[in-house]
C-alpha cells in the first residue's frame, strides 16, 4: 500500500542557504523544501532583511540571486496588518524583529516556519527547526 505524503505549507527563513546550496542547510530541510506537494512561502520581511543587510554591507548576495529566486517557484507572503498586530501576542522569547514577524506570519497564516534557529522552537509547533 502506498502512503500519501502530507502537504506542508511552510514559510522559510533559510532562503539564502537554499539558493546558494549551502551545506549548512540540513538534508531534512532540503527534502521538505524540494517536495513538490509542499507549498513554500518567502516572506516580504525576509526579503526586507536580506536587502537591508546587503545595503549595509553586512551580507553579500550570491551571484544571480534574483533570477535564482524567481526560478525557485516560491510563493510570496506579504506582511499584513494582521501579521503586525499578532506580534503583540507573542511572548518575548526572542528579540529579533524579523524573526518575530516570521513567527507572527506563520501563526496568523497557518504556516510552519522552517528555521535553522533552534531557539525559535520555543514558540511551539508552528516552528520546525531544521
Amino acid at each position: 500500500m502506498c502512503e500519501a505524503k502530507a502537504q506542508l505549507s511552510a514559510l522559510i527563513e533559510l532562503l539564502l542557504w537554499w539558493l546558494d546550496d549551502n551545506p549548512a542547510l540540513s538534508r531534512a530541510a532540503r527534502e521538505l523544501i524540494a517536495q513538490p506537494e509542499n507549498t513554500i512561502f518567502v516572506s516580504a520581511a525576509t526579503m526586507w532583511e536580506i536587502w537591508l543587510k546587503a545595503s549595509l554591507g553586512k551580507l553579500r548576495l550570491p551571484a544571480g540571486f534574483e533570477p535564482q529566486l524567481a526560478a525557485a517557484g516560491f510563493e510570496s507572503l506579504p506582511v499584513s496588518a494582521a501579521h503586525a498586530r499578532h506580534i503583540e501576542r507573542l511572548p518575548w522569547l526572542h528579540r529579533d524583529p524579523f524573526d518575530r514577524m516570521l513567527i507572527a506570519q506563520a501563526a496568523v497564516s497557518g504556516l510552519t516556519l522552517l528555521s535553522a534557529n533552534s531557539a525559535l522552537g520555543a514558540y511551539g509547533r508552528m516552528v520546525h527547526a531544521v
